[in-house]
């Protein structure tokens, strides 16, 4: 039976040779370094004593914001806000001060809200510390973490 398939014997052999010089280059190469950390690869952290998180526009999901904060010197404290669908700007503020007060020793912070929708976090004693917003599943909520 006749499939109709005719291969030159030239055109396999040269395909062959081909494919064996590939591959013998692929042995060849030496493997790539894998990368490595750099003490200069953590993102740095800037410190005050006095922070201000500013929230812009209302809650259009259920979501989370976490934040983390470090003081100088001293292990991160993570701060996980949950935000309901529907809360409005200054609602999600309010989320934010009631997690940050919950989350932070009162005898070294001082929590407290500003205008409805900021919240400002100082430092009472101890040394300065950082905050930064690590991650928010928010949609429509923004979130400006600024030092004062």
């Amino acid at each position: 039976m006749n499939t109709g398939v005719f291969v030159r014997p030239a055109l396999v052999a040269v395909g062959l040779l081909f494919a064996g010089q590939a591959a013998l280059a692929q042995e060849a190469a030496p493997p790539a370094a894998a990368p490595t950390a750099t003490p200069d690869a953590a993102p740095k952290l800037h410190y005050s004593n006095k922070w201000r998180i500013e929230v812009k526009e209302g809650a259009n999901n259920d979501g989370i914001a976490r934040f983390q904060v470090t003081p100088k010197g001293e292990a991160a404290i993570e701060v996980t806000v949950k935000v309901k669908e529907g809360r409005s700007e200054n609602g999600v503020a309010a989320d934010v001060k009631n997690a940050f007060k919950a989350a932070l020793d009162p005898k070294r912070y001082h929590v407290e809200g500003d205008d409805g929708e900021d919240v400002l976090v100082k430092r009472k004693s101890g040394p300065d510390l950082s905050i930064k917003l690590v991650e928010s599943t928010l949609r429509g909520t923004h979130f400006d973490v600024e030092r004062e």
